[in-house]
């Protein structure tokens, strides 16, 4: 399978809407992420936050992390608050990046694949902080698909 590094989309059309497909994951990265995470943190209060136990919320609070979908240059940047998921503010550091092609994370999400096979299968890479995004992990686990 493709590192989710790559941009597998690009690779599979023909060579004309490949370059197209590149400029516009271009510019797409390019744009501010505050859009798409402060869309994403409202999805996540409505899907994640509720499922969260005192201690789990306390444990992956105030960390940032990014979130890339590979195919499309679009990155969110999001913590755990005090009352849910926020943008994480422009300065803030990712402890944490992940990075996967949209049909992972659409299968992960749906709980119809397992983290670790995508991991495996290098359709979903972490970076940076191997020991929060174990816990992170592993919470998501414990609380099963969060879109059904």
């Amino acid at each position: 399978m493709t590192p989710a590094r790559e941009t597998p989309v690009s690779a599979a059309l023909p060579a004309p809407l490949a370059a197209a497909a590149e400029r516009l994951r271009g510019i797409v990265r390019r744009l501010p992420v505050q859009p798409p995470s402060f869309v994403a943190a409202r999805l996540l209060d409505r899907l994640l936050w509720p499922r969260l136990d005192a201690e789990q919320r306390r444990l992956l609070a105030e960390r940032c992390v990014e979130v890339e979908v590979v195919e499309a240059g679009l990155r969110v940047r999001l913590r755990l608050g005090a009352r849910g998921f926020e943008v994480a503010p422009a300065g803030d550091t990712p402890v944490l990046v992940v990075r996967a092609q949209a049909g992972a994370l659409v299968k992960l999400l749906r709980g119809q694949e397992d983290a670790d096979r995508l991991f495996f299968d290098r359709a979903l890479v972490m970076e940076g902080d191997t020991e929060y995004g174990l816990m992170l992990k592993n919470t998501l686990d414990a609380i099963g698909p969060l879109w059904r």
